[in-house]
């Protein structure tokens, strides 16, 4: 899951911007696996979700699909997996965060019911200099 975070950082979508500490993030993701959701195509990971759950009740959630899947409804399926265990683990409420010029990313959590909560406005300095805004979603469960 490390790797595949890595390889869609490369593509400039995410908060975390290359190059990405693989076994940093896979330190990150082991001992918390009953936070994550994944997806595969035969032997080969094509998504996957990871929640970050607060001591208050709500969970941050991101989600990455291989580029070769999106488009496929493998995120729809990953974040609807999520919303049920969330559901079954009794949080109040799923959040997260796009950049704001994110089209594609943004209709994925609309279409499993997330709601706009909020713009950030120049929010993340990129390293090249550039400060983008971004979109606060949210789902009450």
């Amino acid at each position: 899951m490390a790797q595949l975070y890595a390889d869609v950082a490369e593509e400039g979508v995410t908060a975390t911007e290359p190059p990405v500490d693989v076994q940093a993030y896979a330190e990150l993701f082991a001992p918390n696996t009953d936070d994550s959701v994944v997806a595969f195509a035969d032997d080969q990971l094509i998504g996957g979700t990871h929640t970050e759950v607060s001591k208050h009740g709500f969970g941050k959630v991101g989600v990455v699909v291989h580029r070769d899947w999106r488009g496929r409804g493998v995120g729809a399926a990953l974040l609807e997996e999520t919303i049920s265990q969330a559901r079954e683990r009794g949080l109040s409420k799923l959040c997260s965060e796009c950049f704001a010029g994110s089209a594609e990313p943004i209709a994925l959590y609309h279409k499993v019911g997330f709601v706009d909560e909020g713009l950030r406005v120049k929010q993340y300095r990129r390293a090249g200099g550039e400060l983008k805004d971004s979109v606060m979603m949210g789902l009450v469960l």
